[in-house]
C-alpha cells in the first residue's frame, strides 16, 4: 500500500531550498556526501520529527513535534537530511546532517510500501534511548504535526538501534512502548551515586 506522506509546512520547506542554495551553508554543513555531491540536489520526504519526551511508568507517552526532516537527495540516493525547527519567528532551517540513519530511514520507508495497510509516515525520536523510529500511523488524513502514538500504531526501530531492540522490525506501539517504559524508568541516572 501506498504511504501517505504529509505535506510540510511550505515555509520549512523554503528554508531548506534556501539552505540547499547557499555555498556556505552546503560547504560549513559537516556532510562530506554532500558538499562532494554531483548534481543537483533536493528536498524529497518530507516527514515530521516528534519526541517522546517521557513515559510514564503506566506506559503513556507524550510526544511533541519538534520539526520536519527532508531529505537530500542527489541522483538516484539519498546523500543528507536537513532537519529544520520551529522558532517565534516561524519556521527555520536548522542543519544538514549525514550518516546511519539515512539509509535506515529510507529502508523502513521501503519495507513500509510494502505493508498491507496503509500508513502516515513520521519519525518519532526516543532521546532517553538515543533510538529514532520510523512511525506509522494509521490515520493517514491526520495532521502530520499533532497526534500521539495509538496502541495500534507501528514503530520502526531505525539502525543503529539500542542494545536488545530489532532494528528494522515493525512493533505495534502497545507491545514496544512497556519495554520502552522498563528501560527508561529502571535506567540508573548518571549523575546518581552508585
Amino acid at each position: 500500500m501506498p504511504l501517505h506522506v504529509p505535506p510540510a509546512p511550505a515555509p520549512a520547506l523554503r528554508t531548506v531550498l534556501t539552505a540547499l542554495g547557499s555555498p556556505t551553508a552546503v560547504r560549513e554543513a559537516r556532510t562530506p556526501s554532500l558538499r562532494m555531491a554531483q548534481g543537483p540536489a533536493t528536498p524529497e520526504l518530507p516527514l515530521p520529527v516528534h519526541v517522546l519526551d517521557r513515559i510514564t511508568p503506566a506506559g503513556t507517552s507524550t510526544a511533541r513535534l519538534a520539526g520536519w526532516r527532508f531529505l537530500i537527495r542527489c541522483g538516484d540516493r539519498a546523500v543528507a537530511a536537513a532537519d529544520t525547527m520551529l522558532t517565534p519567528d516561524g519556521w527555520a532551517f536548522s542543519h544538514f546532517f549525514e550518516g546511519p540513519y539515512i539509509a535506515a530511514t529510507e529502508r523502513a520507508l521501503r519495507q513500509a510500501e510494502n505493508m498491507k495497510q496503509s500508513y502516515q509516515p513520521r519519525l518519532l525520536s526516543v532521546p532517553g534511548l538515543y533510538m529514532l523510529t520510523l512511525w506509522l500511523h494509521g490515520d493517514c488524513a491526520a495532521d502530520g504535526a499533532t497526534g500521539h502514538p495509538a496502541a495500534t500504531d507501528l514503530l520502526v526501530p531505525l539502525a543503529p538501534a539500542p542494545p536488545g531492540i530489532a532494528a528494522h522490525r515493525p512493533h505495534r506501539v502497545a507491545e514496544l512502548l512497556p519495554v520502552l517504559t522498563h528501560r527508561l524508568t529502571s535506567a540508573p541516572l548518571l549523575s546518581s551515586p552508585a
